[in-house]
């Protein structure tokens, strides 16, 4: 589980194409310290395995399915990426709960500057709009972020001077694409109050 605070602003270093998957080189001082063979590093909020830890890099493969679902397919030599480790038993939980595990790919629409923020617009895919509520909770990249406005097929986030300067939140431009992953709280609601409406329409 992640907190989607992200610890450090990482770097591609190497990909190769496997064909039916990809294997990436990231560079990421911070979360390679004590990093072993099966640990989980979180990379623009996708939960990937070490597969090889040498010095500040590590290699991580990713699967067709994790290519197809979310935005790691457009990341190439020198692409900057958001790195979290796992959180620790009994560890503040800064963020909210973070699986790494991606439910779409949204765009970024508008940036609009102001003096100590900026806020940013998003496009919201429509089979994971019901899960967005205005101050809710959600993770764009790997970040856990606080909803400004939710809208039918957008949604918007106020960003500090901190996220812009330490996540790539600060370097990507309208057109570029995002990881999201909604709270999976919501997800499981949803699904517990379905089953008991499928039990009380089969009861009838």
């Amino acid at each position: 589980m992640f907190t989607g605070i992200v610890e450090e602003l990482g770097e591609v270093t190497a990909v190769e194409d496997l064909g039916d998957a990809a294997r990436f080189r990231l560079r990421g001082p911070v979360v390679t310290q004590g990093a072993r063979h099966g640990d989980s590093i979180a990379v623009n909020g996708v939960c990937l395995t070490v597969v090889e830890h040498e010095g500040e890099e590590f290699t991580a493969d990713v699967m067709a399915e994790t290519l197809k679902r979310s935005s790691l397919g457009v990341l190439a030599v020198g692409s900057r990426v958001n790195l979290e480790r796992p959180t620790a038993v009994g560890a503040r939980l800064g963020g909210h709960i973070v699986q790494g595990h991606v439910d779409g790919t949204g765009t970024i629409l508008e940036r609009t500057p102001s003096e100590h923020w900026e806020i940013v617009k998003i496009s919201l895919p429509a089979d994971l709009a019901r899960y967005v509520v205005e101050k809710g909770s959600i993770t764009v990249d790997g970040i856990s972020l606080t909803v400004v406005e939710a809208g039918e097929d957008f949604f918007t986030v106020s960003l500090i001077p901190t996220t812009l300067a330490l996540t790539t939140l600060g370097l990507k431009q309208p057109g570029d694409p995002v990881n999201l992953e909604v709270d999976v709280v919501a997800k499981y609601v949803e699904r517990l109050l379905g089953d008991r409406a499928g039990a009380r329409e089969a009861a009838q």
